[in-house]
């Protein structure tokens, strides 16, 4: 029988820090059921010390699942020990993950301690965290820079101490696969406890190798891999969840493990994700990408008409992606509405189906075919989306080729739910339909931020598509996301950068 390789998520934490992939706390409760669906085994909620934002969300998401561990990030101290229990202790599989660096380019100019006095911290953080749950988790931050010896050191202490999982991550991307699966293999050999725990590891992608650095570690001996959806997350990302459970499972003979992951979840996964925080999946993504399952080479489609296997690994419907894409339309019922809506994995009660049904009507009017992504769209702009202190109520805008600036004029709505509504009109000058559009909203609100990002992507395909808009402003020093689908682009744009400047005023009025 094969051994059990157990999926940490660490989408809605260490994903969450990929620029531009911020959620707000019924985003990140929609992702971690669906990352309940998809079957991993823990999903680390977030990190509770870092704000009260952060602490009310993992909170939330614990409450919120049943079937899978939830897991707070905590340094080794005591306070930040605390505060992540009183965050997950609601859990009915609560989990502590506490961290501290064992590097010594970390121990000398991070923490500032000897080497002694960071096993001492580890063996009191990790007792302390004993005394609230019998599920610890201890990460050696930047293990893969570590000395091998200090490391084991580090991993038996740990272990003494009460942890039942190990991490050792490869923090900063720095390691290879072969110099990775020696330092986890060295471990497993030399940790004189090591049976009485599972050791884990959580690779970053700077150099590209992070999911072959976790299989490579796989192949060593380790039994729980640190992951994200679409390999989000700092910097360059983590290793991509579905690219590691996909090749566990297609190369079985290879690593002789297998994942509780529902395969045919991984699309639906990731395209939640994407729809969520508004970056559209790679064409070129492995496994889950558009072209992951396209060949253009009359040679590979050949091969691939007379026999699938010839250039095929794994098939479409393995993952979850499906050919029935086109299925509703202007003459489709409530009740097809509703069964695709929980098709795509979303349960609505009763008005927002209404509300949903609605919306694609309202689509199928101005649309040839209404896809899944369509659907999906509408469903996190018109039913999940929440009343904001800023709403458009009307635009328009002139846009020439001549000398004549482009122009915009906006109508807009003041006033949260249960405040007395004002109503607010202003025209502005651009330099493109987007900038005037744009430059009339900052004018209404009395807030003109920095734009760092601003793409535009199609939900789906044809000229009738849905305009996917994501933008990143910033505005004395505190940043914002905000996204939006609309058929018209320019309306898209409108409602993104409401989005993001709502998004601004809430974080500015938590801080």
């Amino acid at each position: 029988m094969a051994d059990r390789v157990y999926v940490f998520d660490t989408t809605l934490r260490d994903g969450e820090q990929s620029p531009g992939a911020t959620m707000n706390l019924d985003e990140k409760i929609r992702m971690a059921r669906q990352l309940e669906t998809l079957g991993v085994d823990v999903i680390e909620a977030g990190f509770p010390i870092a704000s009260q934002g952060d602490f009310e969300a993992v909170q939330a998401i614990a409450r919120a699942v049943e079937s899978v561990q939830v897991a707070g990030l905590c340094r080794a101290v005591t306070g930040d020990i605390d505060r992540c229990w009183e965050a997950i202790k609601e859990a009915r599989n609560p989990r502590i993950h506490t961290f501290l660096a064992t590097s010594d380019i970390h121990m000398k100019y991070k923490l500032g301690k000897e080497p002694e006095q960071v096993v001492e911290m580890i063996d009191k953080a990790v007792r302390h965290a004993k005394s609230y749950t019998q599920n610890v988790e201890f990460s050696a931050e930047d293990a893969s820079r570590s000395d091998w010896d200090f490391l084991v050191r580090v991993t038996e202490t740990a272990i003494e101490a009460g942890a039942t999982v190990v991490n050792i991550p490869d923090t900063v991307g720095y390691t290879q696969p072969f110099e990775y699966y020696d330092m986890i293999k060295y471990l497993m050999d030399n940790v004189r406890n090591i049976d009485d725990a599972i050791i884990s590891v959580h690779c970053h992608n700077d150099l590209g190798s992070a999911v072959a650095n976790s299989l490579a570690a796989i192949k060593a001996g380790a039994r729980q891999v640190e992951c994200t959806v679409l390999g989000i997350g700092e910097r360059a990302g983590n290793a991509a969840l579905e690219d590691l459970v996909m090749a566990i499972n297609t190369r079985k003979e290879l690593y002789d493990v297998e994942t509780n992951v529902v395969t045919e979840q991984l699309y639906p996964s990731c395209r939640r994700l994407s729809q969520i925080i508004g970056m559209p999946i790679p064409p070129n993504k492995a496994i889950v990408g558009a072209n992951a399952f396209a060949h253009e080479s009359g040679i590979h489609q050949d091969g691939v008409i007379k026999n699938r296997l010839t250039y095929e690994i794994m098939t479409p419907d393995s993952i979850g992606r499906t050919s029935n894409d086109i299925v509703i339309g202007k003459h489709s019922g409530s009740h097809a509405v509703k069964n695709k809506a929980e098709e795509l994995g979303y349960v609505l009660d009763p008005d927002q189906v209404k509300t949903l049904f609605q919306a694609v009507k309202d689509l199928a009017d101005r649309k040839e075919q209404v896809f899944d992504e369509d659907v999906e769209a509408l469903i996190l702009e018109s039913v999940y989306r929440r009343r904001d202190k800023f709403r458009l109520i009307d635009m328009s805008v002139f846009c020439g080729t001549g000398d004549v600036p482009a122009h915009a004029a906006t109508v807009m709505e003041f006033g949260e739910e249960g405040e007395d509504v004002e109503v607010r009109k202003n025209s502005s000058f651009g330099e493109g339909s987007i900038d005037a559009v744009f430059q009339s909203i900052y004018s209404l609100v009395g807030v003109a931020p920095k734009l760092e990002v601003y793409s535009v992507n199609a939900v789906t395909e044809g000229s009738d598509a849905l305009a996917g808009v994501a933008v990143r402003i910033e505005h004395d020093g505190v940043k914002a996301v905000g996204r939006a689908n609309d058929g018209d682009v320019v309306k898209a744009s409108a409602l993104a950068m409401i989005n993001a400047l709502n998004r601004l005023e809430k974080t500015k009025e938590e801080k």
